[in-house]
């Protein structure tokens, strides 16, 4: 049992970097305002309390010393304040806590404000983001833009639209990141309303769409030139992302501090005909990664910096860049789901799953 006098912001801190994904200490301790900015101490203490497995409030309120309609109470509003997910499958709800990322973070976007978002930003760069993304498996994958790969070479994991196809219900909100970076003072004037997550459930409610609305989305976000990552597993993936590599957390670990497994990496790679490029520079711009290059005149992919998402085949007018399916021995499939993903990210991290 933790020591009641002992500061609760310090236990969450503890607790976080206990699960899977990890919340590293930094040498400023900024973490700890921006805990504190985030929820009140009482509610950061019941959080650290919480293990990384789902319980009922039941069983809760019996480790704890509390009656279990205080304990249900007080894990709903740990679960509206983004610290704790909850799930319901068929009996009682359960409760576990909550990863920093992804989580806890992205669950504030209602929340975010000038002082959180400089208290965010300070802990990426005092070491946060390096810390966080410097172990495998990555948080999330790439996925590649439609069309621009071979039908008969795209793994199923890979094809953006099939991964939404047993879905009933789709949701789209502004990207957490670009919301962030914006307050902070920087704006690379790429769309924000562009994140979807979406369920097999019929849920309704705020940032509500359609299929095809969301499907929309999509091909919004690659005419814009923002790279699609998801969740990085094979089975149940509940949300797209559409990354910059300026703001996004995860591109940044590649593009500001040279983590080349910040995320996974699509199974494939671009590869240019420099017979057929024109030199106009659109696949240049549309790298959000850095991976193109030019030299008298023509357009180049670096294979190691390549992160096979494809929006250099969809942007070119001349049809000269090309995705190619990697080697059979150089396929890294993504693991089976969730709880194999945590299995391997703790063993990795040498802590306790």
């Amino acid at each position: 049992m933790n020591d009641p006098a002992e500061n609760p912001y310090e236990m969450l801190a503890r607790a976080l970097d206990r699960l899977p994904n990890g919340f590293p200490r930094t040498p400023s301790n900024v973490e700890i305002p921006l805990l504190r900015k985030i929820c009140p101490p009482d509610e950061a203490r019941f959080a650290a309390l919480l293990s990384g497995e789902f319980e009922t409030a039941d069983v809760i309120a019996g480790r704890f010393g509390m009656r279990p309609a205080e304990a249900r109470r007080q894990c709903m509003a740990l679960v509206r304040r983004g610290l704790a997910w909850f799930e319901r499958s068929g009996g009682a709800p359960r409760f576990r806590l909550a990863p920093f990322v992804v989580g806890l973070y992205e669950a504030q976007l209602d929340a975010m404000d000038p002082e959180m978002a400089h208290l965010f930003e300070h802990y990426l760069n005092d070491g946060g983001l390096a810390g966080l993304m410097r172990y495998n498996p990555a948080f999330q994958r790439v996925v590649p833009a439609r069309g621009s790969v071979r039908t008969e070479w795209i793994l199923p994991y890979d094809d953006v639209r099939a991964l939404m196809e047993g879905a009933e219900s789709f949701h789209v909100r502004d990207c957490i990141c670009r919301v962030e970076r914006r307050l902070n003072g920087y704006d690379c004037g790429m769309p924000l309303d562009v994140c979807l997550w979406f369920s097999t459930s019929g849920a309704s409610g705020e940032g509500a769409v359609s299929r095809e609305e969301a499907l929309a989305v999509l091909d919004r976000a690659e005419s814009a030139g923002l790279v699609h990552s998801v969740s990085n597993v094979r089975k149940g993936v509940w949300y797209v992302c559409n990354c910059c590599g300026c703001c996004c957390a995860i591109l940044r670990g590649i593009t500001e501090h040279g983590i080349e497994n910040s995320v996974a990496r699509a199974n494939y790679y671009a590869v240019v005909d420099t017979e057929t490029c024109s030199g106009c520079g659109v696949c240049l711009d549309r790298c959000q990664v850095g991976a193109v290059t030019f030299a008298n005149g023509k357009a180049s992919a670096d294979r190691g910096r390549c992160i096979g998402c494809g929006l250099c085949v969809s942007g070119c007018p001349a049809e000269a860049v090309r995705l190619e399916r990697l080697p059979e021995a150089e396929i890294v499939h993504p693991p089976h789901d969730f709880a194999t993903w945590e299995r391997e990210r703790s063993r990795n991290r040498e802590v306790e799953p």
